[in-house]
């Protein structure tokens, strides 16, 4: 459920028009509602019921320094899987005891950062990882935590490109090779093991696919009873899928009571990893009209602004910010980009005219995380709406902001 509805002809997030927002920043723009934020994140952590759970939200969804605030407040934690996410999530206040730091590609200086903040784990992808790691914790003279990702070789997702539990994936390692790096874990005095993980992909629509993990991350657990290894946790990632254009989903609670019933009696605690399924609904991306041409509608919204239609030929709803009465027509929604590839939507039934405001729905998640400045073009404002306020929370970029770390290095040219 999110807080965007029509009132009287006109569309709303929560008690804000968002003719309103366009009117006062300008588009495009990505308006986020907190209502739905945290009504999100709360259908996690209220679903805990017979395991101690903690809700990680996944920075690269949206790392919005506000919204990480939001979601801090909510009581998330946070899963990074970079150096600059750590410093947004500590910049938002993060208690670093609730911070996972997952991904393939560690640097030595991200690693140093995450042992000097004393995070809860880094979650470990291969033995060449682990190395390193051990390496960087014995020169600081440090004891790192950490967690062994193993991959499950499950199959779940919508796209092939976010698919991360196949053998076949660049994600996690066996479960022959996480014992072994297990047993490496317990023979080092830099490393302490704390936990064990595992993440099966994104926008999965069906919990077969996490029965499935849970299952194995169990059996793999008792094996570990059977050589007196403890755990604290075993993070079962995230993926929970969400509804773009009428989606059958499940709920957060559905998710946990399957993984409550698998490692019933287990006294590890659950963490999970959702960032889609808590921040997609709840924000929009507003656009103008600025031609009408053939079967286009071209907006001032392109490709580098949202890239998921272009990159995973992703479906968004789009609907109109005052309704009509005018007949719809079947229209493709492009941007100025000098790409063809540069869509927001395709065939889809609206009235749309030359100036008319358009609310691109469902972009809460790897929306303006995923922009760019593809044909030098400045990134979107975002702003957070909280019941009757809104509030600028990321300035629009202009076109000094395009060159500033360019402007004057070229003395010698």
């Amino acid at each position: 459920m999110d807080h965007f509805n029509y009132k009287d002809g006109e569309l709303f997030a929560e008690g804000v028009a968002l003719k309103d927002i366009a009117k006062k920043y300008g588009t495009p723009t990505y308006v986020y509602s907190k209502a739905t934020l945290e009504r999100h994140a709360k259908a996690y952590i209220d679903s805990f019921e017979s395991m101690s759970g903690l809700v990680c939200f996944s920075v690269k969804a949206l790392s919005n320094i506000s919204i990480l605030k939001t979601l801090r407040i909510s009581g998330c934690g946070f899963d990074i899987v970079s150096g600059g996410e750590l410093h947004r999530a500590i910049l938002a206040g993060a208690d670093p005891k609730k911070i996972i730091f997952s991904g393939v590609g560690k640097s030595k200086d991200e690693m140093v950062a995450g042992i000097k903040h004393n995070i809860l784990s880094f979650n470990i992808e291969s033995e060449a990882e682990l190395d390193r790691l051990t390496s960087v914790a014995t020169e600081m003279n440090k004891v790192a935590p950490v967690a062994i990702r193993f991959n499950p070789n499950v199959d779940a997702g919508a796209h092939e490109f976010t698919k991360t539990g196949r053998k076949s994936d660049k994600f996690g390692v066996s479960t022959k090779t996480a014992k072994e790096l297990i047993k490496k874990c317990t023979e080092s005095k830099s490393i302490n093991l704390v936990g064990l993980t595992c993440h099966i992909g994104s926008q999965i629509m069906e919990l077969k696919g996490f029965e499935d993990a849970a299952k194995q991350a169990l059996e793999l657990m008792i094996a570990l009873d059977e050589l007196e290894i403890n755990l604290d946790f075993i993070d079962m990632g995230g993926g929970l899928g969400v509804s773009y254009v009428g989606e059958e989903t499940f709920q957060p609670s559905e998710l946990i009571r399957c993984y409550e019933t698998i490692f019933a009696g287990r006294n590890e605690k659950l963490i999970l990893e959702p960032g889609r399924s808590i921040s997609a609904n709840a924000g929009i991306m507003l656009t103008k009209v600025e031609y009408e041409k053939d079967g286009f509608r071209i907006t001032d919204a392109a490709m580098n602004d949202l890239l998921r239609p272009a990159l995973y030929n992703a479906h968004h709803d789009v609907w109109p910010l005052v309704e009509s009465n005018k007949q719809t027509t079947e229209v493709n929604l492009v941007g100025p980009i000098c790409e063809t590839g540069d869509f927001l939507a395709k065939n889809i039934n609206i009235s749309a005219s030359q100036d008319d405001l358009l609310a691109v729905k469902t972009v809460g998640a790897y929306g303006f995380v995923m922009s760019s400045n593809y044909n030098s073009r400045p990134r979107a404002a975002e702003v957070l709406v909280d019941n009757k306020k809104f509030y600028l929370i990321r300035k629009r970029e202009d076109h000094s902001s395009l060159t500033a770390f360019e402007e004057g290095l070229d003395d010698q040219i």
